[in-house]
């Protein structure tokens, strides 16, 4: 159940890759506690149109927010106006994300290279050029990683976006320690498997019946699901939170 509260009046959040799939139940869970949220995106504007008007209806004010997160000159200008124009920056969700799936084998170096920029330099650069405004928020910054429960459990065929996964748990207790001083609280969320666009382009009718079996709560999560964890990890009630990886999969990984 989506928690209603408006305990994040007057902070301001960026999600990133919050066009779709669990970036936009997001930016609304977000919105829905009181956020401005700022919803990024690289390229398609109109699902971050979509987002948008899906916040509006929670209440909030959003903004949208044009960049790649792989290009570090980017993001470093991007999040810079962002603070400067909103006058802070409390929240930060690295959600965005891709999925290059293939057996170790036969992976190509150029999809290598890029679920690596993506994936794992994306939510490094963004997390360094937000990293002054956030620790300027003290006992109100959040940072919360999207990870997954392959980066703990691995699986077949996804050795590299496993690697990727499993790289922002490590950076998230590494920078969990880093800001801890000053109040900032850092976290990742594992899901498991979401019914997204993403899982649906991925996994075949017989993968998804053999994973069903797996799961002991014996189905696929929504992306509310998972966006209402980071609704908690972002607000007031998660200040004493920091360096964990919540799970968010049906008990898959126990």
């Amino acid at each position: 159940m989506a928690i209603i509260d408006k305990a994040l009046d007057g902070k301001v959040a960026l999600v990133t890759g919050g066009s779709r799939g669990i970036g936009r139940a997001i930016c609304v869970a977000l919105a829905q506690r009181g956020a401005k949220v700022i919803i990024n995106y690289a390229s398609n504007a109109a699902a971050a149109e979509a987002t948008a008007a899906e916040v509006e209806k929670a209440g909030g004010a959003p903004v949208l927010a044009p960049f790649d997160v792989s290009d570090k000159e980017a993001v470093s200008s991007a999040i810079k106006s962002l603070g400067k124009e909103h006058g802070g920056l409390h929240i930060l969700v690295n959600n965005a994300g891709i999925a290059i799936n293939g057996l170790l084998m036969r992976f190509k170096a150029d999809d290598y290279s890029r679920i690596m920029d993506v994936n794992v330099g994306g939510a490094f650069w963004c997390c360094q050029a937000a990293s002054s405004l956030i620790l300027r928020a003290k006992g109100d910054g959040r940072i919360i990683n999207l990870s997954s429960v392959v980066g703990e459990m691995g699986n077949a065929g996804q050795t590299a976006y496993a690697t990727t996964k499993a790289a922002i748990i490590g950076a998230t207790k590494a920078m969990a320690r880093e800001f801890a001083g000053r109040g900032v609280c850092v976290n990742a969320v594992a899901p498991g498997f979401i019914a997204t666009d993403m899982t649906d382009e991925h996994m075949t009718d017989d993968a998804r019946e053999s994973m069903l079996a797996e799961i002991p709560l014996g189905r696929i999560a929504e992306p509310h699901e998972v966006a209402d964890t980071v609704a908690f990890l972002a607000g007031p009630e998660a200040g004493y939170i920091t360096g964990q990886v919540i799970r968010v999969n049906g008990g898959l990984l126990m």
